[in-house]
């Protein structure tokens, strides 16, 4: 027989779950598409500096092997398939203009993978760089629908290659937003960002509103050209 005060704590909300609660990632294993670029060479070296374990993938696994031993840190090199099959967590940092075919051509690879895609659309004229809008809406969308069977995340856009190659430099200095629609997905993406040194991985909405997040790019652009920086972001009152 129930008593009213078993009805009221059946009835009572559970506690809000505490945002920076974020599981621990240091086990998973991190594959970088376009691992051998200046972004995902980045990212490749500060997590495995960190203690992350780190594979790069690249069209040619000769170029990747090559890539990864000079990188260090236990990173290993492989084509893109082996890259995307031996990893927990897929990074995506190719070329805009190979996005869509690189992801078109690993849909089975990265089925059930946890992906993050850091690419950003932009031109570039006499003006400078400008934001496109893939058709899809960003590019974080386009991976989605490339790879239904993958959980799509979008994070690290606004990410200095120059200071993340530097091996002089113990920290980095910014905020990664993370956007995706599973919370599960994004803690875990958070967390990683959080494994490099002075970083933290803030959720900033879901794929819908990725677009003004890899714009922003342009803007970021704009900014190091007139005052011979490497910006990044630090959000405010979080």
């Amino acid at each position: 027989m129930t008593t009213p005060e078993d009805e009221k704590t059946a009835a009572a909300p559970a506690p809000a779950k505490d945002p920076w609660e974020l599981p621990d990632v240091s086990g998973l294993v991190v594959g970088v598409l376009g691992g051998t670029g200046d972004q995902g060479r980045g990212l490749a070296y500060r997590l495995a500096r960190s203690g992350q374990k780190v594979v790069i993938g690249s069209r040619s696994a000769d170029r990747a092997e090559s890539a990864a031993a000079e990188l260090g840190h236990g990173v290993e090199g492989a084509d893109n398939a082996e890259c995307a099959r031996r990893s927990d967590i897929v990074i995506v940092a190719v070329p805009w203009d190979g996005h869509a075919k690189t992801l078109e051509s690993l849909r089975d690879e990265l089925a059930g993978k946890l992906v993050v895609d850091c690419v950003n659309p932009l031109g570039f004229d006499k003006q400078g760089a400008y934001a496109l809008k893939p058709d899809e809406g960003s590019a974080a969308q386009q991976a989605a629908a490339l790879l239904p069977d993958s959980r799509v995340t979008a994070a690290f856009h606004h990410l200095s290659a120059v200071l993340l190659q530097d091996p002089e430099i113990d920290e980095i200095d910014t905020d990664v937003m993370v956007l995706g629609e599973v919370r599960a997905d994004t803690d875990i993406v958070q967390a990683l960002a959080a494994r490099i040194p002075g970083m933290r991985g803030v959720f900033a909405g879901r794929l819908r509103n990725a677009h003004q997040v890899e714009s922003l790019v342009a803007n970021l652009i704009s900014v190091n050209r007139r005052y011979k920086a490497h910006a990044g972001l630090r959000l405010t009152d979080v």
